[in-house]
């Protein structure tokens, strides 16, 4: 049963509520189908399709909740998944943080399935593969990529009423190239909800490109240099922020947004008033889910808004305890920017460096959001207006919120996804004075 529309999926949570002899029953379908290629060393290693739904069923005693997750829909696998998680709930210990699940709620209507993406063969994705192979033999490097497409549905109902249903699609291209000195490298992405969207063959180009102007970079000495971010580079940094706008954390003094001797930032400027980012579920360029895990309503939000934190997202349990609103997680995040490209921030900086991407980002300290990562697959310094040579790489030091207080440009921005978390984004490029590079790295 790899596709449920609307209709057929409503009658099977129906179903498996009717079963129900818990306080309060909740269950989920999710579903799948879509294909992969892989490549690597300049030829396809792997290739395939999938398909696949899945039907968790969570039922709960006052503060005691157990779950069964199964993929079989007959009605005496039902009956039993129903019958199970009420026994795991009668013996679970009981959630001093359990809310009731919510009742009947309204969606924004979300536009993100595309059935070119749903129609996707495996022949488009071998067109893809030698697309990008082809371009790194031309330059003398080789390509390592990963195509990868889908459509999914979920659906969520409970016993107090609620019922929604989500469709979307997404073709995802992620490309490395290194050239075969081994001492250049560049890479290169794309998403699209709608495949027309996803431009492989500039991909391609772009990841070669950077491979080959990436050889033999030259050593500078670590320290505070004026720094382009590609939209690539700067969502990996972004999302620390974006995402560390958590009330219960800021309440209790754990946070960036927490104030010596209590209190939060909360409608206080953070960062540059420049800065504008919000979540919309509706965005014809990153749609996706209108409502949250929990079955809560994903709205247009400004979040920061002309350098101001305008929300703080809460959990139902904490909105409670803090009498707020019940603000969810940020379904993706949109920052707005202006209209130059990359190649026009750089004809405007007298002397900087680009970096077209970061890479393994960990907490140095959550409580000023400082982070420490690397920069990756082409880095370049940049003087008088041009592309001088490129630089090796480096290792930062460097806190998002100090970052978006020395902004100096930002571009257009693109659709990216950071790869870790999987949230669709739209981020800018961004110029950025005195960013910190504490030592070099021998990686290419």
């Amino acid at each position: 049963m790899p596709w449920m529309n609307e209709a057929e999926a409503r009658a099977l949570l129906e179903k498996v509520l009717k079963l129900s002899q818990a306080d309060a029953c909740e269950a989920n379908l999710n579903g799948s189908v879509g294909g992969n290629i892989r490549y690597a060393r300049n030829t396809v290693s792997t290739a395939g399709g999938r398909q696949d739904t899945t039907l968790v069923i969570q039922s709960s005693f006052g503060k005691r909740a157990g779950s069964v997750t199964v993929n079989e829909y007959d009605d005496a696998t039902l009956a039993r998944a129903v019958r199970r998680s009420e026994e795991l709930a009668r013996l679970a210990p009981e959630d001093p943080e359990f809310m009731e699940p919510l009742g009947p709620q309204q969606y924004v209507p979300v536009q993100a399935f595309h059935e070119r993406t749903a129609a996707i063969t495996p022949e488009f994705r071998a067109q893809a593969a030698a697309t990008g192979i082809a371009a790194a033999k031309a330059h003398d490097c080789t390509a390592a990529g990963y195509l990868e497409d889908s459509a999914t549905w979920q659906a969520m109902a409970n016993s107090k009423g609620l019922f929604a249903y989500h469709q979307e699609t997404v073709a995802t291209l992620q490309l490395t190239v290194r050239a075969n000195d081994g001492t250049g490298s560049g890479f290169a992405g794309g998403e699209a909800g709608d495949v027309a969207k996803l431009d492989v063959r500039r991909a391609s180009d772009l990841a070669t490109q950077k491979a080959v102007a990436s050889r033999n970079p030259v050593a500078i000495e670590p320290g505070k240099y004026t720094v382009i971010l590609e939209p690539l580079a700067a969502v990996d940094l972004l999302q620390y922020l974006v995402f560390g706008l958590n009330a219960r954390n800021a309440d209790e003094g754990r946070s960036f947004l927490s104030k010596a001797g209590g209190g939060t930032r909360l409608g206080e400027r953070l960062v540059d008033e420049r800065v504008t980012i919000y979540s919309d579920p509706a965005h014809p360029e990153v749609a996706t889910s209108p409502w949250s895990a929990d079955g809560r309503p994903q709205v247009r939000r400004n979040w920061i808004e002309r350098g101001v934190v305008k929300h703080v997202f809460y959990s139902r349990y904490w909105a409670a305890r803090q009498q707020k609103e019940a603000v969810p997680f940020p379904a993706n995040f949109i920052m707005e920017g202006g209209t130059q490209s990359v190649d026009d921030m750089v004809k405007s900086t007298p002397r900087g460096i680009l970096v077209t991407r970061t890479w393994y980002i960990r907490f140095v300290d959550p409580q000023t959001l400082l982070l420490t990562g690397l920069t990756r697959d082409g880095t370049f310094y940049i003087e008088d207006g041009r592309i001088k040579h490129a630089v090796k790489n480096f290792r930062f030091n460097e806190s998002p919120v100090i970052m978006l207080n020395n902004l100096d440009a930002l571009g257009r921005p693109e659709r990216v996804r950071n790869i870790e978390t999987g949230v669709n984004s739209l981020v800018p490029p961004m110029r950025i004075r005195d960013f910190t590079f504490t030592s070099l790295s021998d990686a290419i």
